[in-house]
């Protein structure tokens, strides 16, 4: 299927592995032209490297939990190819501190939503204006299954993952009328190394193999998963990647939930 975006170019934060490394290879074999970023300047220009096989990448390390960082992207992007980014995929983002509500610190908070919500706020701030001046416009940010089932030890995260929902809704609104489409994805459970690291440290507490770690999870958090497994990047990337194409051309302001069925209600 010819999704209608060959040529174009897009913006993939956190895209050095796991989901953001997934859709920014998803694009480049539509045709797109790549801007990948990540914190880890090894570890991106690694994946750039790998993804250079299937289309034009360019890379660039930024920190987007504060201004700064995303100026750097901007400034990068802008010059990297002929054309500037028409479209932006926001999949950077953090598990942040967990445990006991009582017992997390305003640090704590603060942390998950400089990254899981406030790099959003700055990426499309920094990038809306050029897709309003041609009348062209994909935006997809990543919110979680937690922003609308929320896990009591993932507090902050949950909270900052539901303003993602919000802030997609309210930029769908305000920039539809220009020709920019801005929608949110809500992965649950995807095999990335984020979800890694956490079966590692389950089963290292609970003496248990990484195997019994995510079967134990699927049993008792994910009782709605009907498929019984964890996701795989790729089925969010596919996802994501028809939200940025030409045939999503009349959605905008919507939550596609790429749960497995995890979320147990019919709302957002």
């Amino acid at each position: 299927m010819d999704l209608g975006i060959s040529g174009r170019v897009a913006v993939v934060t956190g895209g050095d592995s796991g989901m953001g490394f997934k859709t920014a290879e998803f694009l480049l074999r539509e045709g797109v032209k790549v801007v990948l970023t990540d914190i880890d300047d090894t570890q991106l220009q690694k994946a750039a490297s790998e993804l250079a096989a299937f289309g034009e990448v360019r890379a660039v390390a930024a920190d987007l939990s504060g201004m700064k960082g995303v100026e750097v992207l901007a400034a990068f992007a802008n010059m990297a190819f002929d054309d500037k980014p028409t479209i932006l995929v926001c999949a950077a983002g953090i598990t942040g501190a967990s445990g006991d509500f009582l017992e997390l610190t305003d640090d704590d908070w603060l942390e998950a939503i400089q990254t899981d919500l406030m790099a959003g706020v700055r990426a499309t701030r920094a990038f809306i204006p050029g897709m309003r001046n041609v009348g062209w416009g994909r935006i997809v940010l990543f919110s979680s299954e937690d922003a609308v089932q929320p896990y009591v030890e993932e507090l902050p995260y949950a909270a900052a993952k539901a303003g993602v929902l919000n802030l997609a809704k309210g930029l769908s609104k305000a920039y539809g009328p220009d020709g920019v489409l801005v929608n949110s994805v809500g992965p649950a459970f995807i095999a990335t190394p984020m979800t890694d690291a956490q079966m590692e440290k389950k089963s290292k507490e609970k003496g248990i193999t990484f195997g019994e770690a995510i079967q134990q999870t699927l049993d008792e958090e994910r009782p709605g998963m009907v498929a019984k497994r964890r996701g795989k990047a790729e089925e969010v990337a596919a996802a994501v990647v028809f939200l940025c194409s030409e045939h999503a051309s009349f959605i905008t302001g919507e939550f596609l939930r790429v749960d497995g069925g995890s979320v147990m209600t019919m709302g957002a």
